[in-house]
């Protein structure tokens, strides 16, 4: 990528950092790297982080993925779009469900149209668990941005284009995800778990960036990646961060689920097993798939296979969640 000219989508966002270190780290010689956003002090506090001083390819580009014009303009000369941007708060979309749908799909298509027309060549877009077989409006507005962005492959035309998804669990430590809530909840004395059944997959920020580069760099054109990765407990986590005090069960929220799931055994018909990670590919595709088998070594899964995180394979415990915490969320981190 180095030369090359680079947007993120919702790029002050916690996946967003990860990403821009990553790619100045590893691509020294990179052409331009685009944060596009909405929050002002987002960005102005971002820019802190990176002066330009020290870092001449970051631009910081205010706008929302609802405006198509402003997508437009801020993609031209772009070579790579990573789509990071969503409103993604499962509670607060069920409550303000036509604003979760302007941002989540309207931005979606708005992102898609953007790229078709400004000659980006190679477009990831980043999903969610909570998009496979959905139960609330945060999920179901997701699985359409996932919708979208495998179609557009279809409408490309001549174009020298790809359109690809990562698909992934939740990502420790992100802005409002359960770790840091749970380290500040602590200081009440108790923590308030949802069900004790419950379980989630887990992956670090920095393997959620891999993906995403993985992905741009390995897409042909439709595919949702998915990673494998372990799952934990709720209760779990609440023992590794605060085991002497009460865990308050206080049921479930609107739309949550008990487990989540990645690929579901309708998704298993298209589904191929690529080594670190799994691929959904499209039913029909722009591309030989035979070839594709042979280029990344693919195997079908097995019939009525399903990806679960109450039914993974690999679990973090206790001790290895505190271990997790102290490496990717604070180092100073103590029970």
């Amino acid at each position: 990528m180095n030369g090359k000219s680079i947007l993120i989508t919702g790029g002050t966002g916690s996946l967003g950092k990860a990403l821009t270190r990553k790619i100045i780290t590893e691509y020294p010689k990179i052409k331009r790297l685009v944060i596009f956003s909405r929050d002002e002090q987002k960005q102005y506090q971002m820019a802190q982080e990176f002066p330009h001083e020290i870092f001449k390819s970051i631009r910081f580009f205010l706008g929302d993925v609802r405006d198509k014009e402003r997508l437009v303009r801020a993609m031209e000369g772009i070579d790579y779009v990573i789509h990071a941007a969503a409103m993604k708060h499962v509670h607060l979309a069920e409550y303000n469900p036509s604003e979760c749908i302007k941002t989540n799909v309207n931005g979606a298509e708005n992102v898609i149209y953007a790229c078709l027309q400004t000659g980006v060549k190679n477009v990831v877009a980043l999903s969610t668990d909570k998009a496979c077989a959905p139960i609330n409006l945060y999920g179901a507005t997701k699985l359409t941005s996932d919708k979208l962005f495998v179609a557009a492959n279809n409408i490309s035309g001549s174009r020298n284009i790809h359109f690809s998804v990562v698909r992934y669990g939740n990502v420790m430590g992100s802005n409002g995800s359960v770790i840091p809530y749970f380290i500040k909840k602590r200081k009440e004395g108790f923590l308030p778990i949802t069900d004790p059944e419950m379980t989630r997959f887990n992956i670090s920020l920095a393997d959620g960036a891999d993906m995403v580069l993985y992905a741009l760099k390995n897409a042909w054109g439709g595919e949702i990646f998915i990673p494998k990765i372990p799952s934990y407990k709720i209760t779990d986590i609440a023992k590794a961060i605060a085991p002497n005090i009460e865990h308050r069960v206080v049921g479930i929220r609107p739309g949550e689920k008990l487990h989540e799931e990645m690929i579901t055994e309708s998704d298993s018909q298209n589904t191929f097993d690529l080594g670190n990670y799994y691929a959904i590919l499209p039913v029909k595709t722009k591309w030989d798939l035979n070839q594709y088998i042979i280029k990344f070594k693919a195997k079908k899964v097995p019939k009525g296979f399903r990806y679960n995180s109450g039914d993974n394979k690999y679990w973090e415990n206790v001790d290895s969640l505190r271990s997790l915490i102290i490496e990717h969320i604070d180092p100073n981190f103590k029970i």
